[in-house]
């Protein structure tokens, strides 16, 4: 065995061992920020939604809108006190808040606005602290008699909310972000969705969850593409992952096989660690990568099926929704290979440097934020003091412009240095370093929303790798190298 696999083989034996301290340990969860349901029934005068939610959030006053774990909001504290509540005290908080709450519902016929009754709500009993607390609360209204569709949805600030029409057949289902509403829904019967509109719809919820909320599922794509940029290796590496993922998300959404997401989730961070410190030790693709690969796969394809069982893919026409998700993951995974090949594998795919510049700094943050994951999946830290850093980047919370400010002029010092300084250390040292400064403030750009600074960096990254090139070139072929 080489060194190469040796050191591989001692980190995949300390990540065996750590996985063993920290499942005799006890696996525990973090403050999630999962999606609401709303279980919607249209009677003949009378609408009512049964909604199960995190009842202390909206009560303590958290704002959820992009939101991923209530431990980072500002007033965690207040989620905490609420989250200690018995549940008739929890109640009496919820009915001296109602009225607030009501004013951030909305609920109409047509164009006659309803006022929301809350009609009950049912708390569990205190249960593990470090894990959400899901209440059903249930509203209701009376009917205007002129049988006008109905249109249901709620402010940003509660966060996402599922919506499922019950009570007939093929009903009406939405996820709904950002405060967005729900279309016209018929009093009478169902919305009318087609097997082929339910296909498109899904393939675009599909593609959703690859691109922009996937940052997870995109960063283990781009360890796949950041082994070797040839063609064979890429593609037996994603062919291994599509079919893995397929199965599992299959199984999952009919319920044949269900794994908690307290285990699921900090897998596939882990997943992604591996694929990041392989790139880093391995200089090629080694024969038992597309399977480890398709292992990983299984993990990811049960990560999507939790989301469509969230979603209510089981209500109507199953398989062209199945089908449709599907093909929207894989065409946000390619989007996301094109837009790498784009950017990076058609300027730098046969540079000799293009491990210790490129490969080897971006497998490290890929590697790095997944670690942070995987910890805090597990309960085990939480997006504040040393780890603030990391969450801000995944987060979406990262001050764009001023972080990409910060980048660019690094990235500049050390074009400078590469072509002052005649040393291949230099080179490779500068080049590592504007690959990784480059590489996470990106991130934090993407998941900020910041799309142009994103843009703007990555152009500048390339160019900045060019010029460093271009200086060690240019050293090659001085008169005084020719003399010699």
């Amino acid at each position: 065995m080489g060194s190469g696999g040796a050191a591989l083989l001692a980190v995949s034996r300390l990540v065996a061992a750590l996985l063993v301290v920290l499942a005799w340990s006890g696996p525990l969860r973090a403050h999630e920020v999962q999606p609401a349901v709303a279980d919607l029934t249209i009677a003949e005068t009378r609408v009512e939604i049964a909604i199960r939610l995190n009842l202390e959030a909206p009560l303590a006053g958290i704002d959820l809108e992009g939101l991923q774990n209530t431990n980072d909001a500002e007033n965690a504290a207040d989620y905490d006190r609420m989250r200690a509540l018995p549940p008739m005290a929890l109640a009496e908080a919820l009915s001296r808040d109602w009225a607030r709450l009501a004013e951030l519902i909305t609920l109409r016929a047509g164009d006659t606005d309803l006022v929301p009754l809350r009609q009950n709500v049912e708390i569990p009993e205190i249960g593990n602290l470090e894990s959400p607390r899901f209440s059903r609360l249930t509203i209701a209204a009376d009917l205007p008699p002129d049988g006008a569709p109905i249109v249901f949805g709620w402010d940003a600030s509660l966060g996402t909310l599922i919506v499922r029409q019950m009570g007939v057949e093929n009903g009406y289902t939405a996820f709904l972000t950002n405060g967005a509403l729900t279309d016209p829904i018929p009093q009478s019967g169902a919305a009318g969705d087609t097997a082929s509109a339910a296909f498109v719809d899904y393939v675009f919820v599909g593609f959703d969850h690859i691109v922009p909320l996937g940052l997870d599922h995109i960063l283990f794509v781009l360890g796949l593409f950041f082994l070797a940029l040839k063609l064979g290796p890429l593609l037996w590496q994603i062919t291994a992952f599509t079919a893995a993922h397929t199965v599992t998300l299959a199984l999952g959404a009919l319920g044949i096989v269900q794994v908690p997401a307290e285990v699921v989730e900090p897998l596939i961070a882990l997943s992604i660690v591996y694929v990041g410190v392989e790139n880093v030790l391995s200089s090629k693709m080694q024969p038992w990568r597309p399977l480890v690969v398709f292992a990983f796969g299984l993990l990811h394809g049960l990560g999507f099926a939790s989301v469509l069982t969230d979603f209510g893919l089981g209500a109507s026409h199953f398989v062209p929704k199945l089908i449709g998700f599907n093909i929207g993951v894989e065409i946000g995974q390619l989007a996301v290979i094109a837009a790498a090949w784009l950017a990076i594998g058609i300027h730098f795919a046969r540079a000799p440097w293009y491990r210790p510049r490129l490969s080897a700094p971006v497998s490290i943050g890929i590697a790095v934020i997944a670690l942070f994951w995987f910890f805090e999946r597990m309960g085990r830290i939480s997006g504040e003091g040393f780890w603030a850093l990391l969450a801000t980047l995944t987060e979406g919370t990262m001050p764009a412009l001023e972080w990409s400010a910060w980048a660019a002029g690094l990235i500049v010092v050390c074009t400078i240095i590469a072509v002052l300084v005649d040393d291949a250390r230099v080179d490779n040292a500068c080049g590592f370093l504007t690959s990784f400064a480059a590489f996470v403030v990106v991130t934090g750009a993407f998941t900020a929303g910041a799309y142009w600074i994103m843009v703007g960096l990555v152009l500048l990254w390339i160019l900045a790798l060019r010029l460093q090139t271009l200086a060690e070139a240019g050293a090659k072929w001085s008169p005084d190298v020719d003399a010699r």
